[in-house]
């Protein structure tokens, strides 16, 4: 969180975060397409020739006010490729809250419990944890063959009993609500605390 005194405003950062392909990018991209172009800047997509993304995506968004001080919110994705670890940490800080983006196919559970694991390590190196900090589950590609249900999900990634939507972002199926609900998390988070 940064604060702007002289223009009231507070930057907010969300970053979606999850392994390679899970539909983070996916993800932004519905939401800038949905975003009032009067209220968003300009979505940045930086990207390798497997259109994957490199770094990040950057979309802002300004909406309603905090205790008299109008939200900017900075929507960043980070490269979920195991050896972008440097970069996913730059990323990192600084972040207000967290869209954690598991891919329901059963052959990726081990790559969700391992970015998982790789989120926590690098919010412990921020000095937060996920047990304080703001963030959901989006449990994404609920399409396609072969996924985990909910509840096997719920099992084996919702440790913390947070909230958690279901989702096709390439469809744009809970993109939306998945945005409010992190939305709603982190001005809730920022108002305990300024």
């Amino acid at each position: 969180m940064f604060i702007n005194w002289a223009q009231k405003e507070i930057n907010l950062k969300i970053v979606y975060y999850g392994p390679g392909l899970s539909g983070k990018t996916t993800n932004l991209e519905h939401i800038y397409s949905r975003i009032d172009p009067s209220v968003r800047g300009d979505l940045i997509a930086l990207k390798t020739k497997e259109e994957r993304t490199l770094y990040f995506d950057f979309l802002q968004l300004e909406v309603g006010k905090i205790k008299e001080m109008r939200p900017k919110f900075n929507l960043y994705t980070i490269p979920g490729q195991i050896y972008y670890a440097q970069s996913r940490k730059i990323i990192l800080r600084g972040v207000d809250g967290v869209v954690f983006v598991a891919d329901s196919q059963k052959h990726r559970m081990l790559e969700n419990l391992d970015s998982l694991l790789d989120l926590e390590e690098n919010l412990i190196g921020e000095g937060k944890t996920l047990e304080s900090f703001p963030w959901i589950l989006q449990y994404n590609k609920r399409d396609l063959p072969m996924v985990f249900s909910k509840r096997e999900l719920e099992r084996k990634l919702n440790f913390l009993k947070v909230p958690a939507i279901e989702a096709v972002a390439c469809e744009g199926t809970g993109v939306v609500e998945t945005l409010k609900l992190i939305i709603n998390k982190v001005v809730g988070h920022v108002q305990q605390t300024i």
